[in-house]
């Protein structure tokens, strides 16, 4: 367990996250937006707005630098390796985590898609805030598998500075405390 100082600043993270959701939570009744169900709706005056500040696709392409055309499938073919990884990750989720007694993580709390949706947004726009909610909502939900995975398995702090590592990260043992990951193990024996 980490020590009373790790906890409190673990706990201030977690306000901050909790914050910055409402701030994100303010913006929704700044820009008059709302949910039914799983819908988002927006009044018909600002609807009309945004269809009149979108960028015909033409001219988005027109005006576009070259250079990122010409990258445009390398992106996108990525969408090859993305789909098998989701497919692969959530087989393993399926038939391991109730083998670890290990509660499953929801993929749609990771992945949104749903800029398209915006009447400012352009075909191609549209096509690439689908596939950028996809990719970046998948490698989230990923990454939550693999953290719980690491937390069930090696929950140990790396020696090295590691960047931006994942919220259970701060909770576990300290690189070099081999005393607390023995006591994990004979712990993590006697669960039911």
């Amino acid at each position: 367990m980490p020590n009373s100082a790790i906890q409190d600043l673990i706990d201030q993270f977690n306000q901050i996250k909790k914050n910055l959701e409402t701030d994100v939570e303010s913006k929704r009744k700044q820009f008059n937006y709302q949910f039914n169900k799983k819908r988002i709706i927006f009044e018909r005056v600002l609807l009309k707005a945004h269809k009149k500040l979108k960028t015909r696709s033409l001219r988005y392409l027109f005006n576009a630098n070259p250079l990122t055309i010409i990258t445009a499938p390398l992106i996108y073919i990525l969408i090859v390796p993305l789909l098998l990884l989701d497919l692969f990750v959530s087989l393993y989720q399926a038939i391991c985590f109730p083998v670890y007694k290990v509660q499953k993580i929801k993929r749609s709390d990771y992945i949104a898609i749903d800029r398209h949706k915006l009447g400012y947004l352009n075909t191609i726009e549209k096509i690439g805030c689908m596939y950028c909610g996809y990719a970046n909502g998948l490698l989230g939900y990923v990454g939550e598998i693999a953290s719980i995975t690491e937390q069930y398995f090696c929950p140990i702090k790396h020696a090295r500075k590691v960047k931006n590592p994942h919220d259970r990260y701060w909770n576990f043992i300290d690189y070099g405390d081999a005393d607390g990951y023995v006591c994990r193990l004979d712990s993590q024996k006697n669960r039911p």
